[in-house]
C-alpha cells in the first residue's frame, strides 16, 4: 500500500513494458522501409491512365509536362502511400495551389454550389487529368471547337436533366445546327461558344444560373453579352424603345433572345428563322403587340397583326413573297422607336424616306396612308363608306342570283314530283329512318368538325355567337343519342318481315362485282348496257355496310371518348388516345363517303338530278327506276300496286269490307 508494486503485479508491468518495445521497434522499422519517392517511381507502378492510355504520353504534351507528381498528388509523397485524410478531388481543392485565382471564382455552378453536390463538374471534369492541354490547342476538351462536347457530357444527359429540372433539354445538339454551331464547326474559332454567353464577367468559372443578377444571361445582361460580338446591334438595341424599357426593368421587355431564340439561333436568310422575313410578323412581333395585357400595359393599339395581314404587304408576305415590306422594313429591327420619336422611321415627317426605300419618288400623301389593313375603321372615311356600299352592292346582286336559280330548282323538284306513274322505294317509316339519321349525321359532322376547325368559317357561322361554342359539345352529344336511336330503329325493323326481305335484298351476291365490271365497261365506252337486275345496285350495297361498319366504330370510340373518366380505368395507357385518333379519320372518312358517293348517285348524276325524291315521299318516277334497276321495275309495280291497296283498305271506313260499297 506504500505505492511500489507487489509481486503479483511484477510480471504484469514486464509484459506491458515488453510489447511497448516491439512496436515502437517494428515503427521504427516501417519508417525505416518507407521512401520518398518522385515522378519517375510514380510511373513504374502507374504506367496506364484511367483511360487506358499512357500517363507518361499524356503528361509528355500536357501543359502540366514540367510539374511533378506531387505538385498535384501532394499526399504521395512516400511509398508504402499513408492513408490520405480526405479523399482527393482533382477539380476543387487539389488545383488550388497554382490556380489560386480562378479556384476562387469557381464557387458555383448553375443554381447550385460547388462542395455541396457531386454532381457539380470538377477542373477535371472539363479541363481533363494528366492530358490536360492548353485552350488554344485543338485537341484540347476547351478549345472552342470542342467546348459543346465538354458541355455535352453533362448537359445531354437526360438523367442528369430531368433530376435538376434544367429547363432545355438537349441544348448542344440545338447549338450544333445554329448558326453559332454551324461556323464554330467550320473553323471559325471566334464563333460564340458555350462559356461566350454563359461566362460571367468573362471567366469560364463563373457560370451562373439566369436568375443570378450578375449572370451573363440573366434577361437584363443578354443585351451586354450579345453585344460583346454585336457591338453595333447593341448600340443600337438600347437606343430603341425595347432597349429603354429593358434598362429600367421592365421583365416583359423583349431582350435578344426573344426574337432570335437562344441555342438555336438560325439566320434571316434561313426561312425557318422567327426574324425571317416571311414569319418576323407572325412569329417575332404579334406574340407581344398581340397581347391583350401587353397592350393595355403599355397603351398600344390592338389587332396590329391581322390588320398588316389584311393590307398588300400583308397579303404579298403570306403568299410568300420575301421581297414584300413587313415589321422590320417600315420600324426598323433593333432600334425601334415610337411614330412620336422624330428620329423613328415611321414618324410623320419620315415615312417619305422609308417607304421611299421600296417605292422611290413617292408622295407624302400617298407615304401617310395607313398602312395596317382596312380592319378596326384605319380607313379613310371615303374608303369606309365605298366599302359598305359595296357590301350591301354584293350582299343584294348575289342575293337575287341565288333567289333566281332556287325558284328554278323547286320548279324542276315540283315537275319530278309530279311526274307520272311513279313506283314506290321507301315506306313511310323508312323515309323517317333515312331523314333521322340525315338530320343527326349532318348535325354531328358539323358540331365535331368544329371543335378541331373552330377557326373556320362554317363553325364561325354555327357557333361563333357568344356562349356557341361552349354549347358545341352539348351539340354534338345530342345528336349522337338521336343518330343511335335512328340506329336502334332500323335494327328492330330489320326483324319485320319487309327488313328481313330487305337484309336478303341488300346482301352482298357473286353478281354485285359482275354489275361493278359491266359498270365499269359502260362509262369506258366498251359495252352498251349496264343495268341492275336487282333491287339494290353494288353502289347502294357497298354505302349501306360501309354505314354499319362506320357506325359501330364512331359510336364505340364515341362512347370511350364520353365516359373517359369512367373507361380510363379499365383501358391501356394509349388507348384513349387511338379512339381519339379513330374517331377523327372516321368520321373524315364517312363524311367524304356520304359526299362523293351518295350525293353523286342520289342527286348529282345526270340521270337523277336535280335529285331521287325518295328521300322525301318514299316514291321516284318509274323511268327513273327503269334506269337505276330494270330488272327489278316489273317487281316495284307489284310492290306498289300492293301496298297502295292495302292503304286504301286502311283508310276505308269500311276496312276494306267487300259490301261496304253497297
Amino acid at each position: 500500500m506504500n505505492g511500489k508494486p507487489t509481486g503479483k503485479r511484477r510480471p504484469l508491468l514486464w509484459i506491458l513494458l515488453g510489447t511497448l518495445l516491439v512496436c515502437g521497434a517494428s515503427s521504427l522499422v516501417r519508417a525505416e522501409e518507407a521512401e520518398k519517392i518522385d515522378s519517375k517511381s510514380c510511373i513504374n507502378c502507374h504506367e496506364e491512365s484511367a483511360h487506358k492510355s499512357k500517363i507518361a504520353d499524356d503528361l509528355r504534351l500536357s501543359i502540366h509536362k514540367d510539374l511533378g507528381c506531387q505538385d498535384c498528388h501532394a499526399d504521395k509523397t512516400v511509398f508504402p502511400h499513408a492513408a490520405p485524410e480526405k479523399k482527393f478531388s482533382a477539380g476543387c481543392e487539389g488545383c488550388r495551389s497554382c490556380h489560386t485565382e480562378e479556384a476562387d471564382q469557381y464557387k458555383r455552378h448553375g443554381r447550385l454550389n460547388v462542395g455541396e453536390c457531386g454532381d457539380i463538374p470538377t477542373c477535371a471534369a472539363c479541363h481533363g487529368t494528366h492530358e490536360i492541354l492548353p485552350a488554344s490547342a485543338k485537341a484540347s476538351t476547351t478549345h472552342p471547337a470542342n467546348l459543346p462536347a465538354t458541355c455535352g457530357k453533362c448537359h445531354e444527359n437526360i438523367d442528369l436533366v430531368k433530376k435538376y429540372d434544367i429547363r432545355i433539354q438537349h441544348p448542344v445538339d440545338i447549338y450544333t445546327s445554329s448558326v453559332h454551331g454551324q461556323a464554330a464547326k467550320g473553323g471559325v474559332y471566334v464563333a460564340a461558344t458555350c462559356i461566350d454567353c454563359h461566362s460571367t464577367e468573362a471567366s469560364a468559372h463563373q457560370i451562373l444560373s439566369p436568375g443570378d443578377h450578375d449572370s451573363s444571361i440573366n434577361h437584363f445582361n443578354i443585351p451586354k453579352t450579345c453585344g460583346k460580338c454585336h457591338k453595333g446591334v447593341e448600340g443600337d438595341y438600347w437606343e430603341g424603345i425595347h432597349g429603354k424599357l429593358a434598362s429600367r426593368g421592365e421583365t416583359d421587355a423583349p431582350v435578344c433572345t426573344t426574337c432570335h431564340g437562344e441555342h438555336g439561333i438560325i439566320p434571316p436568310s434561313d426561312p425557318r428563322s422567327p426574324v425571317s422575313r416571311s414569319r418576323v410578323a407572325e412569329a417575332t412581333c404579334s406574340p407581344c403587340h398581340e397581347s391583350e395585357v401587353l397592350n393595355a400595359k403599355y397603351g398600344l393599339p390592338p389587332g396590329r397583326l391581322i390588320t398588316f395581314i389584311d393590307s398588300y404587304h400583308g397579303l404579298k408576305s403570306k403568299a410568300g413573297d420575301v421581297h414584300v415590306a413587313n415589321c422590320a422594313s417600315c420600324h426598323g429591327v433593333h432600334r425601334i422607336l415610337p411614330s412620336s420619336d422624330v428620329t423613328s422611321t415611321v414618324n410623320p415627317k419620315n415615312l417619305r424616306a422609308t417607304c421611299g426605300e421600296c417605292h422611290p419618288g413617292i408622295s407624302e400623301a400617298l407615304a401617310a396612308t395607313p398602312i395596317h389593313g382596312v380592319r378596326g375603321g384605319l380607313q379613310t372615311r371615303a374608303a369606309d363608306i365605298v366599302e359598305k356600299l359595296y357590301i350591301v352592292v354584293i350582299v343584294v346582286i348575289i342575293g337575287l342570283m341565288v333567289i333566281h336559280w332556287l325558284l328554278d330548282l323547286w320548279r324542276h323538284i315540283q315537275g319530278l314530283l309530279r311526274r307520272k306513274p311513279q313506283v314506290i322505294r321507301m315506306r313511310p317509316d323508312e323515309v323517317a329512318q333515312h331523314a333521322l339519321l340525315m338530320v343527326s349525321f349532318i348535325t354531328l359532322v358539323i358540331s365535331g368538325f368544329a371543335l378541331r376547325f373552330s377557326e373556320s368559317w362554317v363553325s364561325t357561322l354555327f357557333f361563333g355567337w357568344e356562349g356557341g361554342f361552349a354549347l358545341r359539345g352539348t351539340v354534338h352529344r345530342v345528336a349522337a343519342v338521336v343518330f343511335g336511336g335512328a340506329i336502334l330503329w332500323h335494327a328492330v325493323f330489320l326483324f319485320t318481315p319487309r327488313g328481313r326481305k330487305f337484309v336478303r335484298d341488300m346482301w352482298p351476291k357473286p353478281q354485285d362485282f359482275r354489275f361493278f365490271l359491266d359498270r365499269i365497261l359502260y362509262n369506258l365506252g366498251k359495252k352498251e348496257n349496264a343495268a341492275c337486275i336487282q333491287r339494290f345496285s353494288y353502289v347502294e350495297k357497298a354505302e349501306y355496310w360501309a354505314l354499319v361498319w362506320g357506325t359501330v366504330v364512331m359510336v364505340a370510340t364515341g362512347l370511350l371518348l364520353w365516359f373517359d373518366n369512367w373507361f380510363i380505368h379499365f383501358l391501356p395507357k394509349g388507348a384513349l388516345d387511338v379512339a381519339l385518333v379513330v374517331h377523327y379519320y372516321e368520321a373524315w372518312l364517312a363524311t367524304l363517303a356520304i359526299a362523293v358517293w351518295h350525293l353523286y348517285s342520289t342527286v348529282f348524276s345526270p340521270h337523277v338530278y336535280p335529285m331521287n325524291p325518295s328521300w322525301i315521299t318514299g316514291y321516284m318516277p318509274e323511268e327513273m327506276y327503269h334506269h337505276e334497276h330494270p330488272g327489278y321495275l316489273e317487281e316495284a309495280k307489284k310492290e306498289t300496286a300492293e301496298y297502295l291497296r292495302r292503304e286504301i283498305d286502311r283508310l276505308s271506313p269500311h276496312g276494306g269490307d267487300k259490301n261496304g260499297a253497297e
